[in-house]
């Protein structure tokens, strides 16, 4: 907007101090590297206002992310001064050598940051920013679908409904309830606090959380704070809601799957490396739990011949948390105005503490 306003002074003859014209177009001489051609256009038009915008012309996701992609942003980081990444695909120690010292941020468009590589950001200086908060609504949404879809039966009753062949009778697939039960959430953020909204109609008995400390929005929420273990023993739907730490890496496995009621349901909206889930495969095979919601695993997309997809009482979907024409959109604006204010000097809008 300001090189447009300045443009249009100088058209009508207006003099300009020369201070004001190597401000207009300063910021003009530095390049952003966009890692996707799906970046949103709101997005991008804010990048473009204040930069020289270079964009890969391919998906930075999947196989194409992996091969297509990669060799692209290769050639186009070298003087770039922010990376915008918006992708799941690791980002290498290759392409931040390749980028050169001048690379003053990594962009990643999500909450999560564990594809950023912290080490080799620390090592060069290179601030991160993430977008969280702006995703909360959309996540937890789907944290609730999760908690229907796996408490209900989905899985099955859709077999069902794909076959043509319906279980007749009034004690057939029955499922459990969310009215009355005893909700725990891992992680009472931004998300966590989203659910706990969300399901405020839901007639939930009580709510309780875990983390490092207890929160006064808990309070607000009217969520009890407890230790990860009476958390896991109390609750008949535990939500995964944190993000993916070496702390919190397998955080359910055998030993903790063990602790949950036989009647309990686990809902992962975090990273897929949460769970360990081989075990959690056991757990269901075996019904020591009742069921599990998945909106996220290891690898992603999750082989359709994974011994997963052969559980009736797991209900998976293809990570869609954020998955919202407003939410996707808000995640590229927000990315876009953090690369803004690094590169003029002002503090990032949502840092990740490195």
């Amino acid at each position: 907007m300001i090189v447009h306003y300045v443009a249009v002074l100088l058209l009508v003859g207006v003099a300009l101090p020369a201070s004001c014209l190597a401000h207009s177009t300063m910021t003009k001489n530095l390049k952003v590297l966009v890692s996707s051609n799906d970046f949103p256009a709101s997005g991008l038009k804010v990048l473009e206002e204040h930069f020289t915008v270079l964009q890969t012309k391919y998906l930075n996701f999947g196989e194409e992310g992996r091969t297509l992609a990669k060799e692209d942003l290769l050639k186009l980081i070298p003087g770039c001064s922010a990376l915008v990444w918006s992708s799941n695909l690791p980002i290498s120690k290759e392409l931040l050598d390749r980028a050169g010292p001048q690379l003053k941020l990594v962009a990643t468009v999500s909450a999560g940051y564990n594809h950023c590589n912290l080490d080799e950001l620390r090592a060069r200086g290179i601030k991160l920013s993430n977008t969280p908060n702006v995703l909360s609504s959309a996540v937890a949404e789907i944290a609730v679908g999760l908690m229907l879809g796996a408490a209900r039966r989905f899985t099955e009753n859709l077999e069902q409904v794909h076959k043509g062949e319906w279980e007749i009778g009034f004690d057939k697939v029955l499922g459990q309830d969310i009215r009355g039960s005893t909700v725990g959430i891992v992680g009472l953020g931004g998300i966590g606090q989203a659910v706990v909204k969300r399901l405020a109609g839901f007639e939930v008995d009580k709510f309780i959380y875990s983390g490092h400390r207890e929160k006064p929005e808990g309070k607000a929420l009217g969520a009890e704070f407890v230790t990860q273990d009476q958390l896991l023993e109390r609750s008949d739907f535990i939500v995964l809601a944190v993000p993916l730490t070496n702390e919190t890496r397998h955080m359910i496995n055998k030993d903790t799957l063990a602790k949950m009621k036989s009647n309990a349901i686990l809902i992962n909206i975090g990273r897929g490396d949460l769970v360990d889930q081989d075990a959690l495969y056991d757990a269901l095979k075996n019904k020591q739990i009742y069921g599990a919601g998945l909106d996220v695993t290891t690898p992603e997309p999750l082989p359709k011949d994974h011994k997963l997809l052969t559980l009736p009482n797991l209900f998976v979907l293809p990570h869609i948390g954020s998955a919202t024409v407003r939410t996707r959109s808000d995640m590229g604006v927000l990315a876009a105005n953090n690369v803004v204010n690094a590169l003029t000097g002002k503090a990032l809008i949502t840092p990740v503490n490195l």
